[in-house]
């Protein structure tokens, strides 16, 4: 069994959970594969027993690979994604960050989730991913996101207009600081915080949401993830960015954008009883009511 290990620097604090979930994992792991940024951070703090191959930021994990690990906050999960691509390895993430809906696992549950991994009590949680179909190749060789798109101003002076088709259906022109389509699991993340509601990660569902729109009766909707999205955006300024998860590329002229269902999805590990719902009641404090 191979693991492989990738994250962003973290909380000193969080080590000795580290060196205790190395030393369960070493039960069953033949060996461990680290990204070599991680590594420079770990090395003088955690002590391997079992083989490490150290491998280069930006490349694919080995296609034997058991799981992916990561460690930190949902960013960092997203940043996995990039990683991983369509190759089914499933994503265990343990959050050392905030919030975290994607890496629901605290530090404190980081031994349980680490026995839950090798003796197999845990379920995979297929995820949908979104592709921007057009301009091809805009974000290089990986086109894919696991919350959303998103399309935003760069001029605080002005706002930009974008014209949203479903099916080749017009929907609206959105007169905003931008527009967001989102995957069932970006509905807890940049969408949640514009008003969008929040969809189970089971529903075949897209929600494409205005941000700060210059039109009140304008609300997010909800549509089917078998839908092909336009947009069209244009502007005074002609300066906007485009924005896949945590990847942005500036744009300085108009351009059709085309967005659809990915051809595979994502697995995340989920450990014990935990589930989406119970998530969302923890990490925004529902049911703190003392009439509960």
């Amino acid at each position: 069994m191979k693991i492989a290990l990738f994250g962003r620097p973290f909380d000193k604090a969080f080590f000795e959970n580290l060196r205790l979930l190395v030393s369960i994992l070493e039960e069953k792991v033949s060996s461990f594969i680290i990204y070599d940024s991680l590594y420079q951070y770990i090395r003088d703090y955690i002590v391997f027993n079992k083989p490490v191959s150290v491998i280069a930021s930006g490349s694919k994990p080995p296609g034997d690979t058991f799981c992916m690990i990561s460690l930190g906050g949902d960013g960092t999960l997203l940043d996995t994604i990039t990683l991983i691509r369509d190759s089914g390895i499933p994503v265990l993430g343990i959050n050392t960050g905030r919030l975290g809906f994607l890496s629901a696992i605290s530090p404190e549950e980081t031994a349980y989730a680490g026995k839950s991994l090798i003796s197999g009590d845990y379920k995979l949680d297929k995820r949908t991913m979104l592709q921007l179909y057009s301009p091809e190749g805009l974000f290089g060789s990986f086109n894919y996101a696991l919350n959303e798109l998103t399309v935003l101003k760069r001029d605080n002076t002005t706002m930009i207009r974008i014209s949203a088709y479903v099916d080749d259906l017009f929907l609206n022109t959105y007169w905003a600081d931008g527009l967001i389509v989102s995957t069932p699991t970006g509905s807890t993340g940049y969408s949640l915080s514009c008003a969008g509601p929040i969809i189970s990660p089971e529903s075949s569902n897209f929600v494409i949401t205005p941000i700060a729109t210059h039109n009140l009766t304008v609300r997010p909707i909800v549509i089917a993830d078998s839908s092909i999205v336009k947009l069209r955006i244009s502007g005074r300024t002609q300066d906007y960015l485009v924005v896949l998860d945590s990847r942005s590329r500036p744009l300085s002229e108009e351009v059709e954008l085309t967005v659809r269902k990915a051809p595979f999805s994502i697995n995340l590990i989920c450990i014990g009883q935990k589930d989406f719902y119970k998530t969302i009641r923890n990490k925004l404090a529902w049911g703190l009511d003392k009439r509960n």
